[in-house]
């Protein structure tokens, strides 16, 4: 990925919005960033009740084929809860394990009690549960006991008199939000990083660029797109039920991490779908996954060689792809996404190359609905008919490679050259 386009993606998942304040990444990044590149004739549409925002190829134009593609700014996050006479904050853990949390540095974020809607942050606190290991019950010391959410407590070295006063002092309250403090780095490995909140500003980033290269391809003649930035999507997805709501889109694509399941410890051997970072992108198969939207997008990726994953769902994507059927909008819907490692963590892992393949199966995916020639007729009469399926035979035992003319018996092998190799390489997207 160019350094250019990794500090863009680095910019995104740097802004500090947990749910419910996620305007520092849609209004302090996002919306600039769609200002810089979107013609005129685009328009950025704001809401009342979140800081969501959805950028519009053709606004009021509800006659066209209109699609919809969604990542989420919302950020998981820790809540002030209460705070003790020892100056500990006590605080809720929403969607963390509670043992990812211990001793990792945290940014407050605090109302001005004085000035409603100013927010102040608090930086060099760490968060804890236990102390010492010399004050940790045996169990816990062993791993025969874990650490439980109503232990967890941030930590801001409070000491002198009037412990619980100096914090008070500060304008702490209950409900004040808590994140992780870790930017994003390139990781040891090639087309690696990692750092905090890949969920789900890598998503958003996906949107923003796919976004970028219509507008310099453009734009679309046929498709409405509208590139979304949702907000609480992981508290119930209510913000994307409001765009398909308010907008009713035709199709919706959900934009959102996915697992490394071969990495995922005591994971990958439990018969799970192999998806794995670094080997592209990933498409939902399975929920309320269309059928017909998928093939559009496997197309796309197939004749482009972007590399795919197919990621087997159950009854919910677990994704804003799911938007239209909460919303009761009758729209093509499926997920795409990307593995990563240590989901919900300081630590989270992703591969470039996965992260671009998003990108380019997506941008490939608006051009080649742009060029059918009814698309609402295309969704409506192509669902897939098993009834029709034609009978498959026994195919054999070869494996695909074997298929193929072994050489003659002392016939000269011919050694591949440097640029026969490189090509190669090229086309597996190394």
């Amino acid at each position: 990925m160019p350094e250019k386009q990794f500090e863009l993606m680095r910019d995104i998942l740097a802004a500090p919005s947990p749910v419910g304040l996620e305007g520092a990444m849609t209004y302090g990044v996002l919306k600039p960033h769609f200002e810089s590149f979107a013609p005129k004739s685009w328009q950025l549409h704001q809401f009342r009740g979140n800081a969501g925002v959805v950028l519009d190829t053709h606004p009021g134009q509800d006659d066209m084929f209109k699609l919809m593609i969604i990542g989420h700014a919302d950020k998981i996050r820790m809540q002030v809860r209460s705070i003790g006479e020892d100056g500990k904050i006590w605080i809720n853990t929403d969607s963390f394990l509670p043992t990812v949390l211990i001793g990792h540095e945290v940014k407050l974020f605090s109302e001005d009690p004085e000035a409603p809607g100013s927010y102040r942050s608090i930086e060099g606190g760490t968060v804890e549960a236990l102390g010492a290991i010399h004050f940790s019950d045996p169990a816990v010391r062993t791993g025969d006991k874990g650490i439980k959410k109503e232990q967890i407590y941030l930590d801001l070295q409070i000491h002198g008199e009037n412990k619980k006063q100096q914090v008070l002092n500060l304008g702490v309250r209950p409900g004040d939000s808590i994140i992780f403090d870790r930017p994003i780095r390139p990781g040891f490995s090639p087309d690696t990083f990692y750092g905090a909140y890949l969920d789900n500003g890598l998503g958003c980033f996906v949107t923003a660029e796919v976004a970028r290269l219509i507008a310099e391809a453009g734009g679309t003649q046929q498709v409405r797109v509208m590139f979304a930035i949702a907000s609480y999507e992981e508290i119930g997805r209510f913000g994307s039920r409001v765009f398909a709501g308010e907008l009713k889109p035709d199709a919706l694509i959900g934009v959102d991490v996915n697992h490394d399941y071969v990495a995922a410890p005591g994971i990958g051997d439990k018969r799970m779908q192999p998806l794995e970072m670094g080997k592209g992108f990933t498409m939902a198969v399975g929920s309320i996954a269309s059928e017909q939207l998928n093939r559009v997008i496997a197309k796309a990726a197939s004749d482009n060689e972007i590399p795919m994953q197919r990621d087997i769902v159950g009854v919910d994507t677990g994704t804003d792809g799911m938007a239209g059927v909460l919303a009761s909008v009758d729209s093509a819907a499926t997920s795409i996404g990307f593995p990563i490692r240590n989901m919900h963590t300081i630590s989270e892992t992703g591969n470039t190359q996965d992260v671009l393949a998003a990108i380019h199966a997506l941008t490939h995916t608006i051009k080649s609905l742009d060029g059918i020639k009814d698309l609402k007729r295309e969704f409506l009469d192509n669902h897939p008919r098993l009834d029709m399926a034609s009978p498959l035979a026994h195919q054999g035992s070869a494996k695909p490679d074997e298929a193929k003319e072994e050489p003659q018996k002392g016939a000269k092998k011919e050694t591949p050259t440097a640029k026969d190799t490189k090509a190669k390489k090229t086309k597996k997207g190394k």
